[in-house]
């Protein structure tokens, strides 16, 4: 049984190689595509899932997103981990 991914302001999130975030122009939406699975990220998810480089930490994405948005970071960092942290559950994400 493999280990619980748990993510955390080091964390480093991206989304595992056989998913991928992409803009669907039949659906006219951007949709995070796993196999047998389709997602359809909010607004505010997409904007988080965009920032999932693999190369930013969650620290910095919540960093700028508290900028861009003018909100608490604190709200924001528990915002972007519970996201993170339901994708990393349902293996779309890893660190």
């Amino acid at each position: 049984m493999k280990e619980r991914v748990v993510i955390a302001e080091t964390s480093v999130p991206r989304l595992v190689p056989h998913a991928r975030l992409r803009f669907d122009k039949q659906r006219d939406q951007w949709i995070v595509l796993a196999p047998e699975r389709l997602f359809v990220p909010d607004p505010i998810a997409l904007e988080i899932l965009q920032r999932c480089d693999g190369v930013a930490t969650v620290a910095t994405i919540v960093d700028g997103l508290a900028e861009k948005f003018n909100a608490p970071r604190e709200v924001i960092l528990g915002d972007v981990i519970a996201l993170l942290q339901d994708l990393t559950d349902k293996g779309v994400m890893t660190e």
